[in-house]
């Protein structure tokens, strides 16, 4: 019988969408659940309704409940987190902060500030977590659903021995616009996909041999196509290659697509996640004010369907089994792909067995896609510091090397954004506690302020004897 923690469980709907994939295989439907979160009711509610799944299905499962992570993780064998530190009020002023100076987010959890300072609330929460299930459950498997997937996964793999991989849709999702825009089932589509999460490439994509990017290309260029993903398509075009998220996501990713409202209007103006401002956190509060009115489960069905796209089930089964399974998966780059740095997050192919996970080594991205890669992965780099040591001026430095940021504001107007944003989340930001950042006033320079007697590079000072000598020689 599998032990399964499930931390985070508070999580209604995606817990739900992960537990009916886990009882719809066949070789897992005698697990133990384990549903841990902070707070009763809504794991409450969860039990309520798994118990009726097992009921209903004449399963073997059984489920329990706790606020206790300890008791959740003790001989635990998987280990699937998904939770979300500051939960809606957090989210707000990862939002509203950035936009009333200046940065307008679409999704704002994995870059931007929003990327940021998410990073900065959950990375403590997730070396702990880490940390437990070593001295708990130390040969138990960590699935990470939570976000940003990038930095979490860079300090989950600080922690030795610590066996773990960050799962994302991205690939699956993009697997299907690919076969919708070229016509054929994603199932005969063979493709190679690297690089990091929510900026993985397609690499390669052939269906039984031939070439697929001439067509998905040509699609591309027509209207009706390009009008469905422009910031991915737009970035395709000048880049080479297709990107596994969604043009919201993109958006906050690189700096051309909404730093202004012009760019806004011509790449951004499809609804919700196709770039709307604020899409992700409006979607979040509403369900949130949902799920406190009504228990969204308590009229679900509980029949037992195909699984959904989510890999976690499958890599379950693998591991149980021995069964075979290939997946996208977030790891630790330990030379898997050669021009990104060695530490950070990779998402590469990964096989699953009995043996446990496997990921396989993909060599050089295309130099353009490794280089677009890095503008994210430096962010993630100093994001990831500035959690670990509770460092405000690194934070600073996260937001101030962030693409989107970057391209919206001055170095002071983002040192004025960061410290509102540690100010309006100290409550979630206990490592920052009794820090701030320096104060950088302006230096004044007014008119007619002499320069200061310097010594001069030699090849300098022949630069500035000659514009002596032609300011004399237009007298």
């Amino acid at each position: 019988m599998p032990r399964i923690a499930m931390i985070g469980a508070g999580s209604i709907v995606f817990c739900k969408t992960l537990f009916k994939d886990i009882v719809a295989t066949p070789a897992l439907r005698n697990s133990e659940f384990r549903f841990m979160s902070r707070t009763l009711p809504k794991l409450e509610r969860m039990k309520k309704y798994a118990d009726r799944v097992i009921a209903d299905n004449g399963l073997d499962a059984t489920t329990m409940i706790t606020t206790d992570r300890e008791e959740a993780l003790k001989d635990a064998d998987y280990v699937i987190v998904m939770l979300q530190i500051g939960g809606v009020d957090a989210f707000e002023q990862d939002y509203l902060v950035p936009l009333k100076h200046g940065v307008d987010q679409c999704i704002g959890d994995t870059l931007g500030p929003g990327g940021v300072f998410r990073t900065l609330r959950t990375v403590p929460e997730m070396l702990a977590i880490a940390n437990d299930v070593l001295r708990l459950c130390p040969d138990a498997y960590l699935l990470n659903y939570v976000n940003p997937m990038a930095t979490i996964c860079w300090s989950l793999g600080t922690v030795p021995g610590l066996k773990y991989v960050g799962l994302c849709h991205g690939v699956q999702t993009t697997l299907d616009l690919i076969a919708g825009y070229v016509g054929l089932p994603k199932e005969e589509i063979d493709y190679l996909a690297a690089g990091i999460n929510h900026m993985g490439w397609f690499l390669s994509m052939e269906h039984r041999g031939k070439d697929l990017y001439p067509l998905f290309k040509e699609r591309c260029e027509q209207p009706e196509y390009y009008v469905n993903e422009k910031v991915r398509i737009e970035t395709m075009r000048h880049f080479g290659y297709f990107m596994t998220e969604s043009t919201g996501h993109l958006s906050e990713y690189l700096p051309w697509f909404r730093a202004n409202k012009d760019q806004r209007d011509t790449y951004c103006d499809e609804p919700a996640f196709g770039g709307e401002s604020g899409a992700y956190y409006k979607w979040c509060k509403l369900i949130a004010g949902e799920i406190d009115k009504v228990d969204m489960l308590e009229e679900e069905p509980t029949d037992i369907t195909k699984r959904s796209v989510e890999y976690c089930s499958y890599i379950l089964e693998a591991l149980e089994t021995g069964k075979v399974f290939k997946f996208q998966g977030n790891v630790r780059n330990d030379n898997y792909i050669t021009n990104l740095p060695n530490g950070c997050t990779a998402e590469v192919p990964v096989f699953a067995d009995r043996l446990g996970l496997h990921p396989t080594v993909v060599g050089d991205l295309p130099p353009q896609c490794a280089a677009l890669n890095m503008m994210n992965v430096n962010v993630q780099r100093l994001a990831v510091d500035a959690a670990m040591q509770g460092d405000p001026e690194l934070a600073m430095a996260a937001c101030a090397v962030d693409p989107l940021t970057s391209a919206c504001l001055d170095l002071r107007q983002i040192r004025a954004m960061v410290a509102e944003m540690l100010d309006a989340e100290a409550e979630w930001l206990p490592q920052f506690a009794g820090k701030a950042l320096r104060a950088t006033p302006g230096i004044p320079t007014p008119p007619g302020t002499k320069h200061a007697e310097v010594p001069l590079d030699p090849a300098l000072a022949v630069v500035h004897r000659f514009g002596e000598l032609a300011e004399k020689a237009s007298e």
